[in-house]
């Protein structure tokens, strides 16, 4: 099933992203009512009405090239969440979160992305990540490298950025949603990094990542829409990533963390001075 998956399929799938985001998600930017915004298990996990419609578009329109294929979206699971249950074991599946980034989005900020990922046999073969509103993209099938498209049509090559000490590292710690004494050990020792700051909207952090802007990401909340596209286009890119444990991410797995290097020796670095204990 894998050789099914190329950058073209990708770049196909990319093209109705554009679609959905340009007619359901652009097209409500900052023109949503209060009826058009909820709350689902808090003030900053919302869900809009551009989610749902972008979702519906997106689904429809995979469903249309891969009749046979299961389709997990984040809205969809949200009533339905024995959708994860087929996950790893479908022989083609998509991963789709319609707005990477919607406290921003329902906030009228401009920092907000569209990602589907594609699954096979449990391995990640394919991912797209979308920013519409300087409509470029990161692209990515497995084995085929990682790809930056703009606007125009034009595509170049990605890759991280080189390995340094971590010291001289920057990039994004989601620290507040770790286990106390690992959130405490992050917050106290990421100041020992060059430089780290928060979009909140992982599809921009990624971006950022993938493009060689920054070195490192650190996340504790594992959901396949929130990191699957993102975790095969940073590895396409010549990146390395681990549970923070130095196990191998699944795309079953919902726990264990995900922290983002340049490599492997940067990572084991960068982890040893994020969770060491107070001196």
């Amino acid at each position: 099933m894998t050789d099914r998956i190329g950058i073209a399929d990708m770049e196909v799938i990319l093209g109705l992203m554009r679609d959905a985001a340009r007619d359901e998600v652009m097209s409500r930017f900052r023109r949503l009512g209060h009826a058009d915004i909820r709350a689902k298990t808090s003030a900053l996990d919302v869900v809009t009405a551009a989610d749902e419609a972008a979702e519906h578009v997106i689904t429809r329109a995979l469903h249309d090239l891969y009749p046979d294929a299961l389709i997990v979206g984040e809205e969809a699971v949200a009533t339905r969440p024995t959708l994860l249950s087929g996950l790893g074991d479908a022989e083609l599946a998509f991963v789709i979160d319609p707005i990477d980034g919607t406290a921003n989005y329902a906030a009228g900020v401009p920092l907000f992305g569209v990602m589907v990922s594609a699954v096979a046999r449990g391995e990640v073969v394919g991912g797209v990540i979308l920013d519409p509103v300087c409509d470029i993209a990161a692209v990515a099938a497995r084995g085929h490298g990682a790809w930056l498209h703009d606007r125009d049509g034009g595509r170049q090559v990605m890759r991280v950025a080189p390995a340094v000490p971590p010291a001289q590292m920057s990039g994004n710690a989601s620290w507040r949603y770790l286990a106390p004494e690992q959130r405490d050990a992050v917050a106290r020792n990421l100041p020992r990094v060059m430089g780290s700051w928060d979009f909140r909207c992982a599809a921009h952090e990624y971006l950022m990542l993938v493009d060689g802007k920054c070195h490192f990401l650190l996340f504790n909340r594992t959901m396949p829409w929130d990191h699957l596209a993102g975790w095969l286009i940073h590895r396409e890119a010549g990146g390395y990533a681990a549970h923070f444990d130095g196990s191998a991410y699944r795309v079953t797995d919902r726990d264990g963390g995900l922290l983002y290097a340049p490599d492997r020796a940067s990572w084991h670095a960068l982890r040893d001075l994020l969770f060491s204990a107070a001196d």
